[in-house]
């Protein structure tokens, strides 16, 4: 059983023996996706053994590959692009996330690496873990259930239906541990103390696919339970985490993180923000080099207090894209057009993604001049269907939205 404050000794090794090691491991990866012809024609000026490659300074070097492209070449060959290497390693589950964007996990107890954001939250053998991640299409369930387990904590799959059930089960297993969406949290325990039901042995908790907002970690830190942060994607796991320290977030030890100029794919020193650029060095099943995920942030100067010695990132600080998340779901531009266009309609449309209370809500405004009979209830019909998530639809009359290409409008204040 593990008793050191750190998930392995990697987290405090010096920068030199870090950025050898990634080296090696870079230069490895990068071999293995030449012998896929996608990654050949992307990396055509890279030789086999990669010697190009002699810092990780040269990363930058190689293209950019933007997440929001995914969609499209996912749709032209199925089912992952053409990015896949099948020969390197066995392919365990597969998803679907929305987009869609289809993903997947290979062999081993904690594929996704999210056991050591977990481990800085204070998650160890024997805690009983409510996972409210959904187990059904995206991999969210699946992959803080290994990090989880991997850990030694048993695992109750509660998934993100019936809030009334969930609180039941938490006080009836002693619940001492949670992951799921922040948002999500406080609900469930308002519901406990409405039955009456004791929830005091929940005392952490690893929350991911939201915004931790200061309201929220201040009520439930007032009820004793301790909420940290981390950064996980479906297509790479883990990228940083929050320690107990609550300053910034720490990268993962098996990714390269870049922040680079929006559109040059430049990097960008210490400070500055810009664009998240991952590459995950332990996933050669299916490399993803520099994917650009859409995400803003920073480098944060200096080493972190807890003793971790890894470079920091800031946090998620907007967006680069359009693409926005509610209530733990990506909502992309194409998905409005898809809306309309299932419904018959075109025109100026802005999905307007706002916060009531602890909530995300979600409202389509559209600009529509015929009869609107009938068309607030096909909308949300359609939004629900598309998106997985219920909204509100507004419709206005011509010319009133603004004319500045915006199809999705966050207002939220991070």
């Amino acid at each position: 059983m593990n008793t050191s404050d750190f998930y392995d000794q990697r987290e405090t090794r010096s920068a030199d023996e870090r950025q050898a090691s990634q080296l090696t491991a870079l230069r490895a990866l990068l071999a293995q996706a030449k012998s896929n012809p996608l990654h050949g024609k992307r990396l055509p000026d890279l030789g086999p053994g990669a010697q190009e490659i002699t810092t990780l300074q040269d990363l930058a070097k190689l293209p950019i590959l933007r997440k929001s492209h995914l969609i499209g070449m996912q749709a032209e060959t199925p089912p992952f692009g053409g990015f896949d290497n099948p020969g390197t390693g066995h392919m365990r589950h597969i998803y679907q996330s929305p987009g869609p964007i289809n993903d997947y996990d290979g062999d081993g107890p904690d594929w996704w690496r999210a056991g050591r954001a977990l481990y800085a939250a204070g998650f160890r053998a024997g805690d009983i873990v409510h996972n409210s991640f959904s187990y059904h299409f995206t991999p969210a369930g699946s992959l803080f259930d290994q990090a989880a387990t991997s850990l030694g904590c048993t695992v109750f799959p509660a998934g993100t239906e019936n809030t009334e059930a969930q609180a039941k089960a938490l006080a009836a297993f002693g619940t001492s541990a949670y992951t799921g969406i922040p948002d999500f949290l406080p609900r469930l325990l308002a519901k406990a103390d409405e039955l009456g039901l004791d929830a005091t042995r929940l005392t952490k908790a690893s929350v991911s696919a939201g915004p931790l907002f200061p309201s929220v970690r201040q009520g439930l830190n007032e009820r004793g339970v301790q909420v940290y942060q981390c950064y996980v994607i479906a297509d790479l796991g883990l990228i940083s985490y929050e320690t107990k320290a609550l300053e910034a977030m720490v990268v993962d030890e098996d990714v390269i993180v870049e922040i680079v100029r929006p559109g040059t794919g430049d990097p960008l020193p210490a400070g500055e923000v810009g664009e998240v650029v991952v590459t995950a060095l332990a996933h050669p099943e299916l490399p993803l080099i520099r994917l650009a995920i859409g995400d803003l942030s920073a480098i944060m100067p200096g080493q972190s207090p807890c003793g971790r010695t890894n470079m920091r990132l800031k946090g998620w600080l907007g967006r680069a894209d359009q693409t926005a998340k509610v209530r733990g779901l990506f909502v992309h531009p194409e998905q409005v057009a898809q809306v309309l266009a299932q419904c018959g309609l075109r025109g100026r449309a802005r999905l307007v993604i706002g916060r009531e209370g602890e909530r995300d809500t979600m409202t389509l405004h559209l600009e529509h001049a015929g009869d609107p009979e009938g068309l607030d209830e096909r909308l949300q019909a359609q939004l629900k269907t598309t998106f997985n998530l219920r909204g509100q639809v507004r419709l206005c009359p011509p010319d009133t939205l603004p004319n500045d290409g915006k199809v999705i409008d966050d207002t939220r204040d991070f």
